[in-house]
Parts: C-alpha cells; structure tokens; sequence
C-alpha cells in the first residue's frame, strides 16, 4: 500500500513538472519571438527622462533606438570584454542627448591595443551625431564572479549607475545603447556585436519528467504484478 501511494505521487509530481516546463517553453518561445520583433523593427527614440521608470527588462531589452548629441569623448570607459573578435574592451562613452539627458553608448569594441584613445584617434568622432542600435539594461555589480572596481576604474560589466558616479555625470538614462554596426572612422570601435542568445532547453527537460513519470508508472505496474504472482 505504501509504495502505491508513493508510486502515486511520484507519477503525479513528474507530471506536473513535466507541464510546468511546456508552460515554460511557450513562455521562452514567445520571449524569443518578441526580442526578434524588437530588433529588425525600426528604430525608435530612447526613451527619454519621462518613461525611464517604465523602462524594464521584459519589455525594452534589445528594443532597436536611436538618440542624437554630442559624445563626451574625456569620459569614455573600457570595459572588459571577450567577443568574436577576441579578447579587449568595449567603449562606453556619454552622449549628451539634443533632449538633455546623457545616455552611455557601448560604441564597440577595441582590442587591448587600442585601449588608448590616442590609437584610434580617427574615431573620437566630434559634433552632432546620430547612434542606432539596440536597448540593453543596466548590468550592475560586475561580472561572473569578478566585481566591479569602481576605485580602480576596473570594469567587468556595463553598470550604468556606477560608471556614471565614477565619471561625475548626471540625469543618466538607467540603461545603455549597443550601436550598431555603421563603421566607425578609422574602423574602430568596432559595434554591432551584441549576441542575442537565449537558452531553450525546456522541451527536453519536459520529456525528462515525462519519461520519469512513465517509468514510475510501470515500475509501479510490475511490483504489483509481482506482488499478486507471490501471494500464496
């Protein structure tokens, strides 16, 4: 009897963890769907001060924008990077929006080399300008298991708040553009290199817990089979 009941709930949990990940994968699906929508569309306005606290992960992450001003070049700050084109740093540089406000553009990478302004000079580009790309929130504390130092000015994750105290500059957008992959002058920094990667593994964790609960199941079958075979 108490194996029954075990066997029972068994059955019933892996089940239910089985339906929990289908509901899971439609949710990764439509998140897939929904991001893809947002970076072929067109490109609208960042936002400016008025709906920053609307701004959220779920709904602008990777949301194609463009924005309008004037870099602040001497306030520029490499953060640590491991892209395709190898190991370096992206460039995160204030934009003074012709709205008022100042949002950060990760204008691209640039390899160790490069790290001194003074050797991509052609890039430090002045005047009015004109960056699309893509939304991306905040990415606060620091990196896998290396944070942040401020102090040092040692960078390992693009933190909005920190890097624009760090730098002095205020009213700051509470997230930062990618640009996108318009050439810079002289080539370098180089953007368009955000990865969109999504892990979706949700169907074969689904079959798992089926397949679990499909061998609860007839494991249960044959001990009670067995059970009825040995009683006298």
């Amino acid at each position: 009897m108490v194996v029954s009941v075990v066997g029972l709930v068994l059955f019933v949990g892996f089940l239910a963890l089985g339906g929990w990940q289908i509901q899971r994968l439609a949710w990764k699906t439509d998140l897939i769907a929904q991001v893809d929508a947002r970076v072929h569309a067109p490109a609208v306005p960042a936002p400016g001060p008025g709906q920053w606290q609307s701004v959220t992960r779920q709904d602008d992450q990777y949301r194609r924008v463009a924005v309008q001003g004037t870099f602040l070049h001497d306030k520029e700050t490499l953060v640590q990077a491991v892209t395709d084109a190898g190991g370096g740093f992206w460039v995160m540089t204030p934009l003074v929006d012709a709205r008022g406000f100042t949002v950060l553009i990760n204008r691209g990478f640039v390899s160790a080399g490069r790290r001194d302004p003074a050797a991509r000079a052609d890039g430090q580009v002045m005047g009015p300008q004109t960056i699309v790309g893509l939304l991306r929130i905040t990415e606060p504390k620091g990196g896998f298991l290396r944070a942040n130092d401020a102090a040092g000015d040692r960078w390992r994750s693009r933190d909005v708040t920190a890097i624009a105290a760090r730098r002095g500059l205020t009213n700051v957008a509470p997230y930062f553009i990618d640009a996108d992959a318009t050439p810079n002058p002289g080539g370098w920094p180089l953007g368009g290199l955000t990865v969109i990667r999504f892990a979706n593994s949700h169907l074969v964790y689904a079959l798992t817990w089926f397949g679990m609960a499909l061998l609860t199941l007839v494991g249960l079958w044959l001990f009670l089979r067995d059970g009825r075979r040995n009683r006298p």
